[in-house]
């Protein structure tokens, strides 16, 4: 049940967002509000996946495992294919990603594969920007964890830019032609080896994420490697720290939440996006 005390919670981590104080953390939740049909959690991405090859039950509902039996037995580009041809239907009409875009917060990490937050930044705001994806590493002949690219899509390959007003941060990477994702288990196997001490992140993202909260919208915590990544990106960040979770939670992502000193907040996301016009600028 929300209290009013949740809502004045809520209320304060996004006006922390709009003042630069609180880092917004997108789950796939916030892309279910957008428009077009995609898949806007594991589950369903997964099951757009096995409706095109049948996968052992031993992976089946599984994203990452049905995500690396394709890879191993019908080859990346197929594996690519797919994916890219689930997400052509992302809309950037999200009422969500475009506030966020609107408020050009510091930082902004984008965790999940569509390009709605993008192409919000795109359609309006003031003040300069790029964002840092992941990416894969099949294929590549270098130890690379990530790709940066200005608001024109131009790589720079010499990382994010400092002097930036907002950061868009896509750990899992896009899942858009000629761009990259993290998905396969083989995707994520040295990731998670060393992203205990940082090394995937990058240090623009490690820099502005100091002494600023999070607010985690659209998350859910109940698989093992999302929670990894959200402890990981959000390690010595310094702030207090909101998840908008509607409903039950199960025994894991309760723990995760305790352990990391997240408030929870019971509320649907469409409860939060009718909030934001009331937020100060």
């Amino acid at each position: 049940m929300t209290t009013n005390s949740d809502l004045t919670r809520l209320d304060a981590s996004l006006e922390g967002v709009a003042a630069g104080t609180v880092i917004p953390y997108l789950g796939p939740g916030v892309a279910a509000l957008g428009t077009g049909s995609f898949p806007a959690a594991p589950q369903a991405l997964c099951e757009r996946i096995e409706a095109e090859i049948r996968v052992p039950k031993r992976a089946h509902g599984n994203l990452w495992s049905a995500a690396q039996y394709v890879e191993s037995r019908k080859f990346r580009a197929t594996l690519d294919d797919i994916v890219q041809r689930a997400f052509d239907g992302a809309s950037g009409v999200n009422p969500i990603a475009r506030w966020v875009a609107a408020q050009r917060p510091p930082l902004v990490v984008d965790a999940w594969y569509d390009s709605a937050l993008l192409d919000a930044y795109r359609s309006g705001g003031a003040g300069t920007w790029g964002w840092v994806q992941g990416v894969s590493r099949n294929g590549e002949w270098t130890l690379i964890w990530t790709k940066a690219y200005a608001a024109d899509g131009t790589e720079r390959l010499e990382g994010a830019d400092p002097d930036w007003t907002s950061l868009v941060y896509k750990p899992h990477g896009l899942a858009r032609k000629g761009s990259s994702f993290l998905m396969s288990d083989s995707d994520y196997v040295e990731v998670l080896t060393e992203i205990d001490i940082q090394s995937p992140i990058p240090d623009e993202v490690i820099r502005r994420r100091t002494g600023r909260g999070f607010l985690y919208l659209g998350c859910r915590f109940d698989d093992q490697m999302l929670r990894t990544f959200a402890r990981q990106i959000s390690k010595r960040s310094g702030g207090p720290q909101v998840a908008v979770i509607e409903g039950s939670l199960s025994r894991m992502e309760a723990r995760f939440l305790s352990e990391n000193g997240i408030t929870r907040i019971d509320l649907p996301l469409a409860e939060v996006a009718k909030r934001l016009d009331a937020v100060p600028a």
